[in-house]
């Protein structure tokens, strides 16, 4: 029996130094993870978006040829699953590997496609010109994310390795004022951006309580509070009335 004790104790001894090695200490280990799904709804009406009127430039209007582009600032599902939501965690977490594949913006039919993403910081930006037009990127940043871009023709791509930023990042383009869109950045993998239906979902996440806050364009912010446990999925609501205040332009994290 003796032996046994001794030969558990080498083990653990062993496997404690073979961590140790590779510079984790036991305390800094994550915890079990979970996740979060969730929705985020328009309860009251959806206001009607803007056509855009592409023949300010002859080469947009050939691109959309046949078709009506609408400013897509407010989308929503029958049941008001509100799209185009960024969704994080706040508060502090262990440190992850940042994604060595970039985040891709890309300029499609003179519309910014998609109309939000999520990204790491230091995590790379590209954005690609698909257009065989004129096109810049220009950021609106708080932080270190500041870049004014011409792309002149299609097949170009701008690369940006993404720094801390207490804002979404917004770009636009000088050339048609109509082209949006929002890079939220964050120094952690617990984001996510609501598709067509409001839903999103956010994986692996260590066990805990959070607070959880979602961004619209138009709506601003909301927070909830959300409990994590070890395997399972938790779930978290977000509502917006169409009431709320449209943000400024510091849309602060």
């Amino acid at each position: 029996m003796m032996r046994s004790h001794v030969r558990a104790a080498v083990t653990v001894g062993v496997l404690g130094g073979f961590i140790s090695s590779l510079g984790i200490a036991w305390a800094a280990l994550p915890p079990a993870a979970g996740g979060i799904k969730g929705r985020v709804r328009l309860t009251g009406k959806a206001p009607g978006n803007p056509i855009i009127r592409m023949g300010v430039d002859p080469l947009c209007a050939k691109a959309n040829a046949g078709t009506r582009v609408f400013q897509e600032t407010v989308v929503t599902d029958r049941e008001g699953g509100l799209a185009h939501v960024f969704v994080k965690l706040l508060g502090r977490f262990p440190s992850t590997p940042v994604p060595a594949a970039p985040v891709t913006i890309d300029q499609r039919g003179c519309v910014y496609v998609p109309r939000v993403i999520g990204a790491r910081v230091g995590q790379t930006l590209q954005v690609r010109n698909s257009d065989a037009l004129l096109h810049n990127v220009h950021s609106a940043s708080a932080g270190g994310n500041v870049f004014n871009v011409g792309q002149p023709v299609a097949g170009l791509v701008f690369r940006h390795p993404l720094k801390p930023e207490p804002e979404m990042v917004s770009l636009k383009c000088d050339v048609h004022r109509w082209m949006t869109t929002y890079v939220g950045v964050v120094d952690h993998p617990y984001f996510a951006v609501t598709g067509k239906d409001g839903a999103f979902e956010i994986a692996n996440v260590p066990a805990g309580t959070y607070s959880i806050r979602a961004w619209h364009e138009r709506y601003g912010l909301s927070t909830a509070s959300v409990r994590v446990t070890s395997g399972t999925a938790a779930t978290v609501a977000f509502v917006y009335t169409g009431l709320e205040k449209t943000p400024g332009p510091s849309t602060g994290r």
